[in-house]
């Protein structure tokens, strides 16, 4: 297939909470990108991303688990086989593009590897005809301007995803983080709102971006990211705990729950719908970054018609074990009416 002909792939990645799920739904508000694949990609064996995104009952998505950079000649490849297969039969309909989005752990140096030529060897005819078919055009990272510093600091993956990008979008930011993103990655474009050229096709390359790009590029290719596997709910010391229960959940119990989590040292970030006992027809969204805990918000249904809830939390050295007992002991919390009418009268509201 000539190089014209190939379908462009965008990756979108970004640290946890940097907003990449916001930009995409921004993006798939364009009514000339309606023939967009997605790929989503989780970090924890509970799919919450693909709940968040709205990509309409026609668009084509795939919804992988586990950090896709420790699975990247598997799992993208066979991602983007499934889409390929699915155009071609017509059981998906017609996609001229495709978006990656990825976990906020994952460094992208295996995952363009395995997108570029000369890059992941192919193994199986799966993998020659994807890369037939598909060409990596750009890699777009998401900051957030308010954690970028701790997460440069704490986390290699967060300054490796700027220094590939060609594209950055920054978010919360009250100062000028050019300078700094610069240093990092001296050709990259840097964006306050979504810019025209976020989705134009092109094709990748290293060329011109941070001084160890290619040798990171190198060294992955040259090892395969051997030895960087990991149990899907663990990324080195971070650690994702997945949540779900099908019974509601009391309000206040749950509220004085999730706050105590985000409260706790090492909190990266919490995600999810849940259904609270007040009216489990529609679910709640919660959403935190760090310690920082977002008003939870209600939406018009539940994405899947299933009103059931699942949170993922993520962090670094959490104690999992604990923070499973203590959302089962919410079952059994529920405050009584006067208790309720005591807080509102406090707050005033729920």
């Amino acid at each position: 297939m000539k190089r014209a002909e190939q379908i462009p792939v965008f990756l979108l990645t970004g640290f946890l909470g940097a907003g990449k799920t916001t930009l995409l739904n921004q993006l798939l508000q364009d009514p000339a990108l309606h023939d967009t694949a997605l790929i989503i990609n989780e970090f924890g064996l509970v799919p919450v991303d693909h709940d968040l995104v709205r990509e309409g009952s026609e668009r084509p998505m795939v919804t992988t688990t586990g950090c896709i950079c420790c699975t990247a000649g598997s799992d993208l490849r066979s991602s983007l086989d499934q889409l390929l297969a699915g155009r071609k039969d017509g059981s998906l309909p017609p996609f001229s593009r495709v978006i990656v989005e990825t976990t906020g752990l994952a460094d992208p140096a295996p995952i363009i590897n395995s997108l570029i030529p000369g890059g992941l060897q192919a193994t199986s005819l799966r993998d020659h005809a994807v890369a037939r078919a598909f060409r990596l055009s750009s890699v777009i990272t998401v900051v957030n301007g308010e954690g970028v510093q701790a997460a440069l600091d704490a986390h290699p993956e967060s300054l490796r995803q700027i220094a590939f990008a060609d594209h950055v979008v920054v978010n919360r930011a009250d100062a000028d983080l050019a300078p700094q993103l610069r240093a990092i990655n001296p050709t990259v474009r840097i964006h306050r709102k979504i810019a025209r050229d976020l989705l134009t096709p092109g094709s990748y390359t290293a060329f011109g971006k941070g001084e160890n790009v290619q040798d990171w590029l190198e060294n992955d290719s040259h090892i395969g990211h051997a030895g960087h596997f990991h149990d899907l709910n663990r990324h080195g010391n971070v650690v994702a705990v997945p949540l779900t229960r099908d019974d509601p959940i009391d309000n206040m119990a749950f509220r004085d729950f999730i706050a105590g989590i985000a409260a706790r040292p090492g909190i990266l970030r919490i995600k999810g719908l849940v259904a609270l006992r007040d009216d489990p027809s529609v679910p709640a969204m919660v959403h935190a970054v760090q310690h920082r805990l977002y008003p939870i918000t209600l939406l018009d249904s539940w994405p899947d018609g299933q009103a059931r809830t699942r949170l993922v939390i993520i962090g670094a050295g959490l104690d999992d074990a604990a923070i499973r007992a203590e959302f089962a002991a919410l079952s059994a919390k529920s405050q009584p009416f006067l208790k309720v009418l005591a807080r509102v009268a406090r707050t005033g509201g729920l």
